[in-house]
């Protein structure tokens, strides 16, 4: 067994401390990206709760393709709009040890054209 964090760990690591120091008490939008699905939900760390959540599994979305850019983009729209019927707008982005870059930026552009805040 490795003794030591692989470099995806490490940049989880840092990223969630560095979240944690500026959220100023706002919830935070984290993602997780497998190579089959995307998930995303707003999370009060402050509560300890799922504030709101989507994802490519859901019943609707399970017929269509969930590693795609298109299904980011719907993963970031339906989240946004469950964040807002929960009544939150403003939030951090928790993109957890991935590079912003594809899928990650898709979902991210999409949770802000749907009216998050970050």
């Amino acid at each position: 067994m490795a003794k030591g964090l692989s470099l995806f760990q490490k940049r989880r690591r840092r990223n969630r401390s560095a979240l944690a120091k500026r959220a100023g008490g706002r919830p935070r939008l984290s993602i997780h990206r497998s190579g089959k699905h995307i998930y995303a939900q707003v999370i009060d760390d402050t509560e300890g709760k799922t504030v709101a959540a989507a994802s490519t599994l859901e019943k609707a979305e399970r017929g269509k393709n969930g590693a795609n850019i298109d299904a980011a983009k719907d993963v970031g729209t339906r989240v946004a709009e469950a964040a807002k019927k929960a009544g939150v707008t403003r939030v951090v982005f928790d993109r957890g040890g991935f590079l912003f870059h594809g899928r990650v930026k898709a979902l991210a552009d999409a949770a802000r054209e749907g009216g998050l805040e970050f």
